[in-house]
């Protein structure tokens, strides 16, 4: 299972914008992606509400994690969390 550990960048944290343009991106995907932080138990990464749940502040790590068929990585599509995903985020 492809996994991604990275740091959450946005000074809001997994929280209303950054969480819904991260939920949209991971429904996308023809798997299931999941997110956690690095001591905790897997949310839906396409759950604008899971995400909120999680309490990702700015600079925690999380990881992200999905099936992947034939090899195939579908967290490339998902966009940066490490990077602020708004002007000013």
């Amino acid at each position: 299972m492809p996994e991604r550990r990275v740091t959450v960048a946005s000074k809001v944290g997994l929280h209303a914008r950054p969480a819904a343009l991260l939920a949209k991106a991971a429904a996308g995907q023809p798997v299931k992606v999941t997110i956690r932080k690095a001591d905790g138990d897997p949310v839906e990464a396409g759950s604008v509400l899971g995400l909120m749940t999680l309490g990702a502040m700015h600079g925690d790590e999380v990881v992200l994690a999905a099936e992947a068929p034939g090899g195939a990585d579908p967290l490339a599509a998902t966009p940066p969390v490490s990077a602020p995903p708004h002007p000013g985020g």
